[in-house]
């Protein structure tokens, strides 16, 4: 019998190698409340913020736990442009988003229309328009506004439907998808 040493690989060495590597998709939700959970999975991130110009590239769960160091930045990320207030972002709808994200066969990034929007952004945005909820999901770190350039609007609705969670609301016009953590619900042309 060979005698041999063994190499224990750390969570960074994990993160780091998996950062650079091609990624197998997330397996999927059943419900609005479930969790991505599979042996050996690892869900990335990767988003270009239309508003600010600054992009994000990050494994953020690794074999059932999420990494709060990359949670912590993706929040930072998806903050309120407008006046830079942030919110802890739900990991639900970072699965919801990476999930979708996995049917649609590109290696774009999304582009973050918005995520997180203060009181103040979302009163000022409802006063601009009548498709802004008084308690959008947007205010409690619950939702996103994406777009890819190589995906239509409407891929991206079916992708995000595919996924059995959260809503799903389609704007063709605006040329973007919504996605939440909320209830099971889609709506929009």
């Amino acid at each position: 019998m060979k005698s041999g040493h063994s190499r224990v690989i750390t969570r960074r060495a994990l993160l780091c190698a998996c950062s650079t590597a091609v990624l197998f998709p997330a397996p999927l939700y059943a419900n609005a409340l479930g969790a991505l959970r599979s042996s050996g999975d690892v869900r990335r991130l990767r988003m270009y913020s239309t508003r600010t110009g600054e992009g994000i590239d990050t494994v953020y769960w690794i074999d059932g736990d999420y990494i709060s160091e990359a949670l912590a930045e993706i929040s930072f990320f998806m903050r309120d442009w407008r006046n830079d207030s942030k919110i802890n972002i739900d990991p639900r709808v970072l699965d919801i988003m990476a999930a979708a994200y996995s049917f649609l066969d590109t290696d774009e990034p999304y582009s973050l229309i918005s995520g997180y929007r203060s009181p103040e952004t979302n009163e000022m945005l409802r006063r601009r328009s009548s498709g802004v909820a008084r308690n959008s999901r947007h205010l409690f770190g619950e939702a996103a506004d994406l777009r890819l350039k190589s995906r239509s609007v409407d891929q991206m609705f079916r992708a995000a439907n595919a996924v059995s969670s959260g809503g799903v609301g389609r704007y063709s016009q605006s040329g973007f998808v919504h996605l939440d953590c909320g209830p099971v619900r889609n709506w929009g042309s």
